[in-house]
Order: structure tokens, then C-alpha cells, then sequence
């Protein structure tokens, strides 16, 4: 607290929690105690670049949209750039059809966006319901009701590391189970033809995110962890798309057992020598 008052003043005020609330308890405690007209929820692990506030008061000003958003970099523990998000138009302004963008797939992280107050005063706040999935469907709720601006440069950086909380939700397969719950509830958002339409575009995305983690979990080792990804990815989606994925994944799991059975082959052969000589000398020593 006294170096955050020593860097900032009486611009940030710090507060504590009494106990855990949970994501959506304590995105919706940030949301209560912040002051303006709009509303940041910048998390610990993440942080913006210079010029993000200024940018994206552009929107603010120019527009009556209700969410304003920029592109931003995914970063590793050292803070390094290891991809970054999609480009939605090349210019600042509002998105068209971003209801349904917004529901088919996930590119926003809360780092990137500012939402106004009275947005979240009218539509309320995260869903306690849900674990990990509650962030994409609050920009769904929001854009069943308001535009969206969009930022094209890149102003913000979300951390992805080992020790974070959605890595924890992955190893337990528990995000992609979230985001199947979350699919079902913000399909009322939507017409009910529409709806079917948009929730199996919904359910492919997520299936061949979830694919794509169970590749990187079992390049790390957690053999464990890759199949529950699998398992609930084909729960998700049986597309072609998905199925092919499932494939490559396989041959990739087979490549990989086959590399593990080679070393323990070549490791027993370089024991197998030294093992010979011990016997030999044992019997020598024995005449």
C-alpha cells in the first residue's frame, strides 16, 4: 500500500477483501467501488501499454457505445510477446454484427476493454454461476444491447503463465466445461433459429481451443490433463474440422510415446553393458 501511494497519490485507492468472493464476487466488488463513467478491470498479472487510456477515449467521445476495446499481446511470465489478437477492422470505430461475433468466439480479455458504468448499472454485473467463461458472456449480454468500439493498435498485454488461475481451471478441463454452461444461458440472447446456428459455431470454437490446450498440456507432460481437454472438446463439437484436430492430436500423443519408449530403450542398453562387466568381474573374483 505505501508504494502505491508513493507512485500514485490519491489517484488509487487500495482496498482489501475480507475474504475470497470468487472471480465474478470480486469483478462486481471493482465494479461497485470505481468511480467515473467508465469502468477498467485491470487484473494483477496483466498490464497496458502507454497511450491506452488516451486512445480509447477516442470512442468515448466520438460514439455512444456501450464497450470499448483494443487489440492487445499475450504475453509469458518474463513478459515477452508470444501472439497477439485478431484485427477486427484496420481503423478506429464501431463493429458491425458484433452480437454475433461476439458469440461465435472470444478475442476480448478485460485488460483490453473499458465498459461505461451505466452499462453494467443497467444489464448487471459478472454471473457467480460461472467459474471462467463469465467474462465472454458479459460482452454478449452487453453487445445483445449496446455497440462496441474498437481500438486497432495494440495497447494492452494479458499473462498467460503457469501459476494462473485459468491455467488451474485448464488442467481440470473445468474452463471448456464453463464455457458449454456459459453457451447454453447466452443463447436467449438471441432469436431461436438464430440461436442454434450461432451456439454450434460457439461450441466448434471452443472445441478446437480446447484441442489446441491439450496439445500444449501434453507436450508439458500432463498426459492427464490433454485427454479431459479431449473429452470435452468432443462433447462440444463432432465437426469435421474438430475431428480432423482430434487426429492430429493423436498422431501427435502417438509421436510422443514412441519418442519416451526410444529412451528407456537406449537407457536400458547403456545399463546392460555396465551390468555384463559387474557380473564377469564378480565371477573372476570368485575362481
Amino acid at each position: 500500500m505505501e508504494l502505491v501511494q508513493r507512485i500514485a497519490g490519491d489517484r488509487v485507492a487500495v482496498h482489501c477483501e475480507s475474504k475470497n468472493n470468487g472471480l465474478a464476487g470480486i469483478w462486481n466488488r471493482c465494479i461497485e467501488r470505481a468511480r467515473g463513467e467508465w469502468v477498467h478491470i485491470l487484473h494483477q498479472d496483466d498490464f497496458v501499454l502507454p497511450g491506452f487510456y488516451d486512445h480509447l477515449r477516442r470512442g468515448a467521445e466520438e460514439s455512444d457505445a456501450g464497450a470499448i476495446f483494443c487489440r492487445y499481446a499475450v504475453v509469458n511470465s518474463k513478459g515477452h510477446w508470444t501472439s497477439i489478437s485478431e484485427l477486427h477492422r484496420e481503423s478506429v470505430g464501431l463493429l458491425d454484427d458484433w452480437h454475433e461475433a461476439i458469440t461465435a468466439s472470444q478475442p476480448i480479455q478485460c485488460v483490453a476493454i473499458v465498459v461505461r458504468r451505466a452499462v453494467y448499472e443497467r444489464l448487471g454485473g459478472f454471473r457467480p454461476e460461472l467459474r471462467y467463461a463469465l467474462d465472454w458472456e458479459m460482452w454478449q449480454r452487453i453487445a445483445a444491447h449496446y455497440s462496441f468500439w474498437f481500438e486497432p493498435a495494440i495497447l494492452a498485454c494479458y499473462r498467460v503463465h503457469p501459476a494462473s488461475a485459468s491455467t488451474s481451471l485448464m488442467l481440470e478441463a473445468a474452463d471448456a466445461r464453463d464455457v458449454r454452461s456459459m453457451i447454453d444461458m447466452t443463447m436467449a440472447y438471441h432469436p431461436p433459429r438464430r440461436a442454434a446456428v450461432l451456439a454450434r459455431r460457439a461450441r466448434t470454437f471452443w472445441a478446437r481451443v480446447a484441442i489446441e490446450n491439450s496439445r500444449h498440456l501434453l507436450v508439458k507432460g500432463h498426459a492427464g490433463a490433454a485427454r479431459k481437454q479431449i473429452i470435452v472438446a468432443l462433447r462440444l463439437s463432432r465437426s469435421g474440422s474438430v475431428l480432423l484436430q482430434v487426429g492430429s492430436f493423436l498422431i501427435l500423443r502417438a509421436r510422443i510415446a514412441g519418442a519416451r519408449l526410444k529412451r528407456r530403450f537406449r537407457s536400458m542398453l547403456r545399463r546392460s553393458p555396465q551390468r555384463q562387466a559387474t557380473v564377469q568381474i564378480e565371477s573372476q573374483s570368485s575362481k
